[in-house]
């Protein structure tokens, strides 16, 4: 009588998702993700572009928050302005199509069992997009967000800026610590697999 485990069924081939579908299988949430960004961050610059002139404010927490209606020419956090050169403004576009191209590659041949990798290239993919639809239709990008303390003022910044960092930030940690535990697990099942049983060691 044949006591070893039972091996789980293999999906038939015929219905395993091939090409593309096979690199976004498993990823659809974190492709709402960065949809969800780009909602975001489009509705919130609508709004301060029809409530706040340019360069007008409105302070939110007195002494650390402000709204106050700026565009950026530049990259995020106002770096590398183009100053409303053309050929600047087009070299950064160009720019932000490489890295989104670049983005959706890492994101497209990363396994969907790293879902810690996976949110943050959902929230830079979502930031890059973001960003990237100001700068096709005017040139430049929206911010509003003014965080200071006293006298001292951050770099004005908007959703789409908040998300690339925090996804970068979430890149960082994953890379840390070596991958997440859902990448392991697989690897840690097929070693105990391969491992002779109690009763087969003597």
């Amino acid at each position: 009588m044949d006591l070893s485990p039972e091996r789980p069924q293999e999906e038939p081939a015929s219905i395993r998702p091939r090409g593309w579908r096979a690199h976004l299988s498993g990823k659809g949430n974190f492709l709402i993700l960065s949809l969800l960004i780009v909602v975001i961050d489009q509705w919130s610059k609508w709004l301060v572009e029809i409530h706040l002139p340019l360069d007008a404010g409105q302070r939110i927490i007195p002494h650390i928050l402000n709204f106050i209606h700026v565009t950026n020419t530049g990259v995020a956090f106002g770096l590398f302005p183009a100053h409303g050169h053309p050929l600047a403004t087009l070299a950064l576009t160009l720019v932000g199509f490489a890295a989104l191209a670049a983005v959706l590659y890492y994101f497209w041949s990363t396994p969907p069992n790293q879902r810690l990798l996976l949110s943050s290239l959902a929230l830079i993919l979502g930031g890059a997009v973001g960003n990237l639809i100001d700068r096709i239709a005017t040139g430049a990008v929206t911010d509003f967000i003014d965080f200071y303390w006293h006298l001292y003022h951050w770099h004005t910044f908007n959703v789409a800026d908040s998300a690339i960092t925090v996804g970068i930030i979430l890149m960082a940690w994953d890379i840390v610590r070596g991958g997440s535990a859902e990448q392991r697990a697989p690897d840690l099942e097929a070693a105990a697999s391969h491992e002779p049983s109690a009763g087969n060691r003597d």
